[in-house]
């Protein structure tokens, strides 16, 4: 089940919110409640060029409105090409889209996620006050939040571009939504959003946030993303939520049986270590580490069970292989796994 919103955090607002954010709390149980459509299963695709910067964006968006029920897809009320509705909703999914599509273009030489010219489809309005967005395998669906906790879900750039990472993770590695791999499936799809973000707004590494969820809490809460993936276990400090449990090291690794073993929990790791490698290289990340990073996703070369070591090893082998053997990339791509506690030796 991959939602933006953790379960963790859901339950705590159902637990803990009612005496202050009552319309919150029952949302939070309501999209605990529910479970989204099964994804689909697909084949991978051959092989594609890695780097396309000037490739042109030609994306194929269709959005449709649920209108308050949780009925996919909804009425159809944009289509590409089309001009904005005035429904804001509808109007930043459509932009969304857009930037995700364009960065992965334009960056990766990849059309769209399958890599084939998929359409991209969305949903928005879904639910009562639903408390979350996910990707169902075949569109993003966005809740439109309790509006105590949060705002609607088409707010912040990094959660369209996150969801939609995970339809590239179906197509490619197809990492399991199960503890370690699971973690790296929440990872890939932080990383390449906050990619997303940092191309649509020109960031360097140094000037970007490194949150995802930027912009979903409304301003009763006190903190300033879902995550940070930066420092891990700062995004957040609440009253009602508590404070975000994202781990940032191997040795504070936890294990649950609860979210999947804990994948939006222990991916703060990885996560980390992405962001460390980026800003010791500086410039923009999507240049050095986010090349890496989708070289290992369509190597071929990972396991649907993939652990934490394995793929940073993966990272450094692409690192070499990419930018040449001892190379401020690869060295970045060393430092920053070292720094969360996992060493990798130089690919041979």
């Amino acid at each position: 089940m991959q939602q933006i919103v953790p379960p963790y955090l859901l339950d705590r607002i159902a637990q803990a919110a009612a005496p202050r954010f009552p319309i919150a709390a029952e949302a939070a149980r309501r999209a605990l409640l529910r479970e989204p459509p099964a994804r689909l299963g697909i084949e991978p695709l051959p092989e594609l060029p890695s780097v396309l910067p000037d490739a042109p964006s030609a994306p194929d968006r269709r959005i449709s409105d649920a209108e308050g029920r949780e009925k996919l897809p909804g009425r159809l009320v944009r289509r590409e090409g089309e001009r904005a509705t005035g429904d804001e909703a509808v109007d930043d999914a459509y932009d969304g889209l857009g930037d995700t599509h364009r960065m992965f273009e334009r960056v990766f030489g990849r059309d769209s996620i399958d890599g084939a010219g998929m359409p991209l489809e969305a949903t928005v309005h879904f639910g009562d006050k639903y408390d979350n967005a996910f990707w169902d395998g075949e569109r993003m669906v966005f809740g439109d939040g309790d509006g105590e906790i949060f705002r609607g879900f088409t707010d912040s750039l990094s959660v369209i571009g996150h969801e939609l990472a995970h339809g590239v993770t179906e197509h490619t590695a197809k990492l399991r939504y199960q503890g370690q791999s699971g973690a790296l499936n929440e990872h890939v799809s932080d990383a390449f959003g906050a990619l997303v973000e940092q191309y649509a707004l020109g960031q360097d590494a140094e000037a970007a946030s490194w949150l995802i969820g930027e912009g979903i809490f409304t301003d009763e809460v006190q903190g300033r993303a879902l995550r940070s993936m930066i420092e891990p276990g700062t995004a957040y400090d609440d009253d009602v939520l508590g404070r975000d449990p994202q781990p940032g090291h191997l040795r504070d690794y936890i294990e649950t049986d609860d979210d999947n073993g804990g994948v939006h929990l222990n991916s703060g790791i990885p996560n980390r270590a992405f962001a460390l490698a980026a800003t010791e290289l500086g410039g923009f990340a999507w240049e050095h580490v986010g090349r890496i990073w989708y070289d290992v996703l369509t190597s071929g070369r990972l396991s649907p069970d993939e652990d934490f070591a394995g793929f940073a090893a993966e990272t450094v082998r692409s690192a070499r292989e990419r930018f040449g053997p001892e190379s401020r990339e690869e060295l970045a791509v060393m430092h920053g796994w070292s720094a969360v506690g996992i060493e990798v030796p130089p690919a041979g």
